[in-house]
């Protein structure tokens, strides 16, 4: 809870409101944003699930997987509009030729329907194109936040958790969260993704980070090939 409490020191937008537009005041927000955590606490680094994770990864896509970044994120109790839009983590970032991803989301606390569990939508990581995304509040120096839509055949299930429960998911795998409307419980989760060495370096080379105050001409060419 340290960076909730704003004990450890977070650059400019890197802390934000998933839910909102970067001008909702601080104590109001809903889901708690902390992107690249253990570059602002570098404790963090090399932790058990942190290794474990790589080397899962590792199983599932090859001995060339690499950790391209971490995330925080957290919805308090009786925040019933901490809706994270339905969305692509492709459409987040730069498309490369090579976009293996297992992005692995660690539940801290029991993940419920009630506090906003994740939901997926089985099967959309195989459709050959990205679904079309557009800025939640307009473009993406106001709010980081993209959102898709739900087609008439998707089937979305929720993914209830318990406390210490990881899901690993694909790039292309279309999820998003509802609004916590529990009186008592919080819902935070600590996301890890691995990516391709080659894709790593592609995406620092185009100056894309991950981080929220990367320029936004990089951010505005995400979910696009160059």
């Amino acid at each position: 809870m340290a960076f909730i409490r704003r004990e450890v020191e977070v650059e400019g937008r890197d802390f934000c409101d998933m839910s909102a537009d970067y001008s909702k005041p601080i104590e109001s927000f809903s889901i708690i944003n902390i992107m690249l955590p253990s570059r602002y606490k570098p404790s963090l680094k090399n932790n058990i699930y942190e290794k474990r994770a790589a080397s899962i990864s590792k199983q599932l896509l090859g001995p060339d997987m690499a950790l391209d970044y971490d995330q925080l994120l957290a919805k308090p109790p009786n925040k019933p509009d901490a809706i994270f839009h339905w969305h692509q983590d492709l459409a987040y970032w730069p498309v490369t030729k090579d976009t293996r991803t297992a992005s692995f989301w660690l539940a801290i606390d029991n993940s419920t329907i009630e506090n906003g569990c994740l939901h997926f939508v089985p099967g959309s990581h195989l459709e050959p194109d990205l679904r079309d995304h557009g800025s939640l509040h307009g473009n993406r120096d106001k709010s980081h936040t993209l959102s898709s839509n739900l087609s008439e055949k998707d089937m979305p299930k929720p993914a209830e958790l318990s406390r210490g429960d990881v899901t690993v998911h694909h790039e292309r795998i279309l999820h998003g969260s509802g609004g916590n409307y529990s009186n008592s419980s919080w819902r935070r989760a600590w996301v890890i993704a691995f990516r391709s060495q080659e894709t790593v370096k592609e995406e620092r080379r185009r100056g894309f980070t991950h981080s929220h105050n990367d320029p936004l001409e990089v951010l505005n060419a995400v979910g696009k090939q160059s």
